[in-house]
This record gives structure tokens, C-alpha cells and sequence, in this order.
């Protein structure tokens, strides 16, 4: 059995509200041999707490609405608090260098948008 090549590249960094897709894009980009982190900005109340914790070189703000974040993961929560973690992820919004609608995406969607858009390129799958 081949091993995986540890990720590499630039350190994607991921923001966007709870239900949004940033964990699901983290591990994607991961497996594709990506450095990528989901931050949990919208849950801080320090603008820049995404600079502090993840030091990203690139960084991707995912959008999804109200009503796609309940459902993704179903929530229990009032519109004012999604609201609250956009006026949350605004400075991170602010220096995205790619901003993605999650909304009416798949997640290998969502990963090719991210993909592209940041001109990056996935190394092979081991053994091809």
C-alpha cells in the first residue's frame, strides 16, 4: 500500500457561517494533499482571531443562507444568530481571496470552485 504524501502548498484557511461547508471543504482539499483549515471565526468576537489562530496564506469565506445552514446541519438557532456570525466573519469576508456560494453546490463543487479559483493545483493520486 502506497503512502499518502503529507499535505502541501500554501495554508488554506476557510471562514464561513456554521453549516456552510468549511470542515467538509478542509478535508477535501486535504485529501487532494492541500494544507486547508476550517476557522471558527464566526464563533469569535475578535475580528482578526482568523490571522491569530491559522496564519492562512490564502484564506476562502464560504456563504450559504439561513435556510441551507439549518438544514445542512440541522440547527435549532434564530435568524438574528446567523446574522450575528456574518457581522462576525466580516473582516475575514473583507481579505478573502475567494469568496464561494455554497447554497446550490456539492461539495466536489464547492472544492472545484476553490480549486480554481485559487489556481491551484491538486498533485496526482499516488501511483498514477
Amino acid at each position: 500500500m502506497a503512502a499518502e504524501s503529507a499535505p502541501s502548498g500554501p495554508l488554506i484557511g476557510i471562514v464561513g457561517p456554521c453549516g456552510s461547508g468549511k470542515s467538509t471543504l478542509a478535508a477535501r482539499l486535504a485529501g487532494c494533499g492541500i494544507r486547508a483549515r476550517a476557522i471558527a471565526q464566526e464563533h469569535s468576537f475578535v475580528p482578526a482571531m482568523w490571522q491569530r489562530l491559522a496564519r492562512p496564506e490564502l484564506l476562502v469565506c464560504l456563504r450559504a443562507s439561513y435556510d441551507v445552514c439549518t438544514r445542512r446541519r440541522q440547527l435549532n438557532w434564530a435568524v438574528w444568530e446567523y446574522e450575528e456570525q456574518l457581522r462576525r466573519l466580516e473582516h475575514a469576508c473583507e481579505h478573502a481571496d475567494l469568496h464561494v456560494d455554497t447554497d446550490r453546490l456539492t461539495p466536489d463543487e464547492v472544492l472545484a470552485a476553490v480549486v480554481d479559483g485559487l489556481g491551484l493545483e491538486p498533485p496526482s493520486p499516488v501511483g498514477v
